[in-house]
């Protein structure tokens, strides 16, 4: 059998990449949510937010998702999560191996697609190779996150200088993990907001899962926080390869989100 193969001219390739690249990127210039990492609590956040019918945008600084998810429990292939947090797994179609009765094991590839695929599915635009590297705020009664500044990841790593550009939302979700991002650039920057990352501490897991998710939330008006980055801000423990705390914290924000938007 043979396969004809018709050719395609190289202008018309790249006449096609850039000008429907150009159209999400007009439609992407104001936004309901700026999820900020494409790790697991973000990839749940915009997976929730998206699916109320919120204008979602996932920014990713990497050229891939999932986060601390690839790396699995010291590169073995593989997490965790506990109740309830499996619920979310099952409900995105990841198949679940129950080791006890409150531990699930999951793999980590697996999770990082299954997630991915339902944020997107729902509605979500993922755009990898961008770093948010500033934020947008308005001065009232007290400063409003009002979106985020945005450069190719490869601008900063060549250190040159271009002018960034900003995209206009409704809400920020700072979803950037350990190091807490978004809420060290506003911390640094906007001094009257008294905000100070502090880094998380040492392990415990059990601790690290339950406050994460409880202090999961608005940070200030139009900026919120979740996964690791709470840790980050809130000075609580980390919790290694168990990431329940990521995806209920993900689901909590979106929550809080759609209540405060809608």
């Amino acid at each position: 059998m043979t396969l004809e193969i018709k050719g395609i001219d190289e202008a018309t390739i790249t006449k096609t990449i850039i000008e429907k690249a150009a159209e999400d990127w007009v439609k992407l210039s104001e936004t309901d949510v700026v999820v900020v990492g494409a790790g697991p609590a973000g990839l749940t956040t915009a997976y929730y937010l998206a699916k109320a019918g919120l204008k979602t945008v996932v920014f990713e600084r990497k050229l891939s998702f999932g986060g601390g998810i690839g790396g699995g429990g010291m590169l073995f292939h593989k997490v965790v999560v506990q109740p309830p947090a499996d619920q979310i797994v099952k409900e995105i179609g990841c198949p679940v191996e129950k080791v006890e009765e409150n531990l699930f094991a999951v793999d980590a590839a697996v999770l990082i697609a299954k997630l991915a695929n339902s944020a997107v599915d729902a509605g979500a635009k993922i755009i990898l190779g961008v770093t948010v590297d500033d934020v947008i705020f308005r001065n009232g009664d007290s400063p409003r996150i009002v979106g985020v500044v945005i450069q190719w990841t490869s601008v900063i790593m060549a250190g040159i200088h271009v002018d960034p550009l900003a995209i206009k939302a409704k809400a920020v979700v700072d979803c950037t993990g350990h190091d807490a991002e978004v809420l060290s650039i506003v911390s640094r920057k906007i001094p009257e907001l008294n905000l100070f990352v502090q880094g998380e501490k040492s392990m415990w897991a059990s601790e690290a899962e339950k406050l994460t998710v409880e202090k999961t939330g608005e940070v200030c008006p139009g900026l919120y926080a979740a996964g690791m980055a709470v840790a980050a801000l809130h000075q609580t423990p980390r919790m290694g390869p168990i990431f329940g705390g990521m995806l209920l914290s993900g689901k909590k924000v979106a929550q809080i989100i759609i209540q405060k938007l809608r």
